[in-house]
């Protein structure tokens, strides 16, 4: 399910035509409807890919089918992505368990981590076309073009955990660590360790991973450093567990286009931050500390 966002609302799409078998390749299969989530107090049901419809609160939701595949990832509005995976959904309910010990906890998020990278990398990185000898004859072959660079950004600490599997996934990635405190009182972000580059290569392409998009602070943050070294938004995939609609309205408000790829989309923040209902502090039950 993909998800845009314009002024108030999300405006969700289903994500189907991108899991269909060549016999289907040349047409739209539909499945289930996509959805339009504005903010109030109202309650929700979602649909996707055939799901149950689930009683959420304080969204409600109103059916609309994408038109196409190009008509949602040609939009200059900002798309979340949930992909509707079911170890997606296992993984996310573990890391919610307030009972999920420490070291499970870390496995968890790593491998949610690991599934929405490859979901994120769909049909984004560039390719090259060649022929090799296979030992029963030539064959050809496709691989990830070495020469267009693949980054990697975690935001310190949990973003480490969301990020740690990124190398199974991603051929020949540099991983650039960023570090962004929040303030437990303003809940203002603050750098406190930035190992970007100066400027990144031309045409990269760079995964900004933080576990949870609550305020928007530390994410807005991340992607200001990013652009101010020469990425354009439709360079940047943002990889998040858990994403909250404040977060979400400031990113499309300042970064319109971008795409963001998250395990689920919590209704509300509380006054301390905190996404509910959320799977509390992502770094701390990451690492125990």
């Amino acid at each position: 399910m993909a998800c845009s966002i314009s002024s108030n609302a999300f405006r969700c799409y289903s994500e189907t035509l991108r899991f269909t078998s060549r016999q289907q390749q040349c047409g739209l299969v539909k499945t289930s409807p996509s959805c339009l989530l504005s903010f109030n107090c109202s309650p929700i049901l979602v649909q996707t890919l055939g799901a149950s419809p689930v009683p959420r609160r304080s969204i409600p939701v109103r059916a609309k089918m994408a038109a196409s595949e190009g008509s949602i990832s040609g939009s200059n509005r900002m798309l979340v992505f949930v992909p509707p995976h079911p170890l997606i959904k296992h993984w996310i309910s573990v890391l919610r368990n307030d009972q999920t010990p420490c070291p499970i906890f870390r496995s968890a998020i790593g491998e949610l981590g690991r599934l929405l990278m490859y979901e994120a990398s769909r049909e984004w990185l560039p390719t090259v076309v060649g022929e090799i000898m296979s030992p029963m004859g030539a064959a050809s072959v496709e691989f990830i073009d070495p020469r267009e660079p693949i980054a990697v950004v975690p935001i310190l600490r949990a973003g480490l955990a969301l990020a740690e599997h990124a190398s199974t996934v991603l051929p020949a990635n540099k991983i650039y660590h960023l570090g962004i405190s929040r303030d437990e009182e303003t809940l203002l972000p603050s750098v406190y360790l930035n190992k970007l580059p100066d400027e990144f290569p031309e045409n990269s392409r760079v995964f900004l991973v933080d576990p949870m998009l609550a305020t928007g602070g530390t994410i807005i943050a991340a992607m200001d450093l990013l652009k101010e070294r020469g990425l354009s938004v439709q360079q940047i995939k943002v990889i998040c567990a858990v994403a909250a609609p404040p977060a979400l309205s400031k990113l499309n408000e300042k970064y319109p286009g971008l795409h963001v790829y998250t395990g689920i989309i919590d209704p509300e923040v509380n006054e301390k931050g905190f996404i509910i209902p959320g799977l509390g502090d992502a770094g701390d039950r990451s690492f125990g500390t």
